[in-house]
């Protein structure tokens, strides 16, 4: 059997019928699509929200994967090395913008390039990170983004509520973290004049956390997590021990309340993450990043966890219930 092959005039044809510009085009041209890398230090749900933000961020503003942008990502798996080698790696690919999630991404990254414009988010104090000189508009930096920080005083707050007559509040922390050092300076400073004592237990490797917090049994009267990377990453190893030795744990991150805090005063990561979209997008419009002012997230929720509360031998009194955001059952 013989089969008729198409003439070149009729290949042409179609060729030309397929490029006509009354039919769309599904790929975006070379020179219209944006690149941008984005590294986290490890994976865990309030960065891997971010994450899922500020793709959704961007295309909030114009910038949609698989469209006009193209991302690379990346996760360090909570080695700082791994980290420093992903910074080099996304310096020396040149995209159109870096974002860093967490401070030691965020610190690897503004080490690795001074030309490519990074844009840094879930960092509580990018200053003392050494990320930029002041909260400021960070002239002629290649460097802006957004902090996760928040004030205590709203979290000590809602501890108040939860225990009316507190204390000692225990502290676990990654020694090496600057978030976390941070903020054990800001709550120390804060609880002083209450004559509120901070208990602090250094936990330099995940596998060191769940030993961090059963040596605090009978030594305070609940336990404080901040936005500490380890500390976050390991928090099923929190509740383990927290729940054995009859621990209230409260946190800064409210995505650790599914994971078995009792109660949590902090930003929604993903609006975080949002937020953070929309800084990128400004870059990827022309926007030097010196010239955009850092931001803080735009509020804190309340979420409880009145199962996990009983687990670890209290209950969560139903005036916090009322207020949360998010009660988990």
């Amino acid at each position: 059997m013989r089969i008729a092959l198409p003439t070149l005039a009729a290949a042409t044809a179609a060729l030309l019928a397929a490029c006509s510009p009354g039919q769309q085009q599904t790929a975006a041209p070379a020179a219209d699509m944006k690149t941008v890398a984005i590294t986290q230090i490890v994976e865990h749900p309030a960065l891997d929200d971010t994450r899922q933000g500020i793709i959704k961020g961007l295309a909030e503003a114009g910038f949609k994967e698989g469209e006009n942008l193209r991302i690379d990502y990346q996760s360090a798996q909570g080695s700082t090395a791994t980290a420093g080698q992903i910074a080099k790696k996304f310096a020396a690919d040149k995209p159109d913008a870096i974002v860093a999630i967490s401070t030691p991404s965020a610190q690897s990254v503004v080490a690795a390039t001074k030309s490519v414009p990074v844009i840094f988010t879930d960092i509580i104090d990018p200053v003392a990170a050494k990320l930029i000189p002041s909260m400021d508009a960070p002239s002629g930096t290649n460097v802006t983004g957004m902090s996760d920080y928040i004030p205590f005083a709203p979290q000590f707050e809602m501890m108040q509520k939860l225990l009316p007559e507190i204390k000692r509040i225990g502290y676990v922390y990654s020694p090496g973290e600057n978030n976390s050092t941070t903020m054990l300076a800001h709550m120390k400073a804060y609880l002083a004049p209450k004559n509120i004592e901070v208990v602090a237990v250094a936990a330099p490797r995940t596998t060191d956390v769940g030993a961090a917090v059963r040596s605090l049994k009978g030594k305070v009267d609940l336990l404080y997590t901040s936005f500490d990377n380890g500390v976050v990453s390991a928090y099923e190893a929190v509740y383990k021990a927290g729940t054995e030795i009859k621990l209230p744990l409260v946190a800064a991150d409210t995505g650790t309340v599914k994971r078995g805090a009792a109660a949590a005063y902090g930003p929604d990561f993903h609006d975080l993450g949002v937020q953070t979209g929309h800084i990128v997008a400004r870059v990827l419009k022309g926007e030097q990043p010196g010239s955009i002012k850092p931001e803080h997230p735009q509020g804190g929720t309340v979420a409880v966890n009145p199962k996990a509360a009983e687990a670890q031998g209290f209950t969560v009194p139903e005036a916090l219930i009322q207020e949360a955001s998010e009660v988990v059952r």
